[in-house]
């Protein structure tokens, strides 16, 4: 998940700065998850706002969602269903070090 520093509900209310901002992190993020997990597509996707689906409504955000070849739709990863190849901490302890390197040195990710 992308989220910008300044809490605002809309994609429309962000500035130039913050939505190119935005976007270099989604990039940088399908950058490390190809690197450290060899996903083969993403879905990347905004729901802005509660009627859209938004679960945090109230601050906008990007997904980016990795994928493979013969894994589950993605519906059921958006509607509460989680099928996960390994514990969440395990994916942490992958991704944080890419992130980290990423970003020279500064993890997005605590």
């Amino acid at each position: 998940m992308v989220v910008p520093y300044r809490h605002v509900a809309g994609f429309d209310e962000l500035t130039p700065v913050e939505l190119h901002e935005l976007a270099d992190l989604c990039q940088r993020s399908v950058r490390v998850l190809k690197a450290a997990c060899g996903s083969q597509a993403f879905n990347i996707g905004v729901n802005a706002g509660a009627v859209a689906g938004a679960g945090i409504g109230d601050h906008i955000h990007q997904h980016v969602v990795p994928r493979w070849g013969g894994d589950t739709n993605f519906m059921p990863v958006i509607c509460q269903t989680r099928v996960l190849p390994e514990l969440l901490e395990e994916t942490y302890a992958r991704l944080a070090p890419a992130f980290a390197q990423a970003v020279g040195g500064e993890s997005p990710v605590s």
